[in-house]
């Protein structure tokens, strides 16, 4: 069987640590064991802060998480949904209307065309259609 052995600590501290004790552990030992391994384990000083708590790295997570969403539905609406819609558009077939061309009454009647030999340069009288006897 171990021994005990007293130590003295102010009535107050005393309490906080009864309290701490019962609440986590099954005896008093076990949690002062705990505690000083804790401390050893990860080779830091009871005294230093280790840094932001839990609450805070969860608030700043959530701000950031909020901002990457907000930037996210800014590239959909700005960027992602414009290039859906345009490249939908292009592979869309619409049956062409069917309406009459509009053509200007001069090029109504197709002209015979008439080219020169390579190297040619020169005027085509103008013909007239119209028999002249």
């Amino acid at each position: 069987m171990d021994s005990f052995i007293g130590i003295r600590f102010k009535k107050e501290t005393a309490k906080r640590f009864q309290e701490f004790s019962r609440t986590h552990f099954k005896s008093h030992t076990e949690a002062l064991e705990t505690m000083l391994d804790f401390f050893f384990y990860n080779e830091i000083s009871p005294k230093e802060k280790l840094g932001p708590t839990g609450r805070t790295i969860e608030a700043k997570l959530l701000k950031r998480i909020n901002a990457v969403i907000a930037i996210m539905r800014d590239v959909e609406k700005t960027q992602t949904k414009p290039t859906v819609a345009m490249i939908q558009s292009l592979f869309e077939i619409e049956e062409p209307k069917k309406k009459p061309l509009m053509v200007e009454k001069k090029y109504a009647e197709e002209q015979p065309k008439v080219s020169l030999p390579a190297g040619e340069a020169g005027f085509q009288e103008k013909q007239n259609h119209h028999n002249e006897h």
